[in-house]
């Protein structure tokens, strides 16, 4: 299937490529996300006249994301949590507690921006978390874990 990209997506493409994904990635993901377009002749016409308008609101949105982890950058976050005698936590700390507690310390972070390649954190201690904010901008926070 050739769509027509309307943001940058990793390891895909930019805004604008053509580019050829499979049928149901680009039917269940890519165009109901408003991420591209199939690319027909009438889209492609479509597509270059709005093409600076695009770029712009692209940008625009990008430039937030900078100032967000400008912002982000600074935090060091201390959490809470029940542990054992030896610091191994009773459950763990996920990508979905990481976004609820940084959303009340009064940071805007959704849990869809949280990384954590190494898995949830099972223990205390200090720890770098990865946010992804964009495609292109990415920040880390330092999370300080201590027993309740």
């Amino acid at each position: 299937m050739e769509v027509i990209l309307l943001d940058k997506i990793g390891k895909l493409g930019g805004l604008g490529d053509q580019v050829t994904v499979k049928a149901g990635y680009g039917r269940n993901y890519l165009v109901p996300y408003g991420l591209a377009v199939p690319a027909t002749k009438d889209n492609v016409a479509a597509f270059e006249a709005q093409r600076a308008e695009l770029e712009a609101q692209a940008s625009e949105r990008k430039a937030v994301a900078e100032a967000r982890a400008a912002e982000l950058s600074e935090i060091e976050l201390s959490l809470v949590a029940k542990a054992g005698d030896e610091g191994k936590l009773f459950g763990s700390i996920g990508p979905r507690d990481l976004a609820e507690a940084l959303s009340q310390a009064g940071l805007d972070v959704a849990k869809s921006e949280v990384r954590m390649p190494e898995g949830p954190i099972r223990a205390t201690g200090e720890y770098d978390i990865d946010l992804q904010l964009h495609a292109e901008v990415g920040t880390t926070v330092r999370i300080v874990v201590v027993a309740e």
